[in-house]
């Protein structure tokens, strides 16, 4: 089995495209105007509208709704990213901080208010946890 995507139901996908698009530095594909897919190597962001829920059956997802789910990334410098994203990101959670696990973390949340986290192993034992994955 391998991991394929995360989507994100919005009621407005430009808005959250646009944010994703400069968060992880690449460009959405864009298959249909209420659908776009961030495709990165190790997963696949997609952004759906809510009106595609319709499709899943009535009330399946609903958008700017998430309190459970964090959406993490693991990244080369936190600390650069920081800096780099500061004046992109409107509502910070946490600044730069080293968890009891070993991973420097920062998190903030897109313009629907879901949970970003991105991290970098900095103790030998988390490196040696992340040593070979993608």
């Amino acid at each position: 089995m391998n991991f394929a995507s995360v989507r994100i139901i919005t009621d407005d996908v430009d808005r959250l495209v646009e944010f994703y698009e400069k968060v992880m530095g690449v460009s959405a594909e864009r298959p249909a105007p209420v659908f776009a897919e961030l495709v990165v190597p190790s997963f696949t962001l997609a952004i759906g509208h809510s009106q595609t829920t319709q499709l899943f059956g009535a009330d399946s997802a609903v958008a700017a709704n998430n309190r459970t789910v964090i959406i993490e990334f693991r990244v080369d410098d936190v600390e650069a990213e920081y800096v780099r994203l500061k004046p992109l990101v409107d509502n910070w959670v946490q600044e730069p901080t080293t968890m009891p696990w070993g991973n420097r973390s920062m998190l903030f949340r897109d313009p629907d208010g879901n949970l970003l986290n991105f991290f970098e192993p900095v103790t030998e034992d988390a490196i040696k946890r992340f040593r070979g994955r993608h």
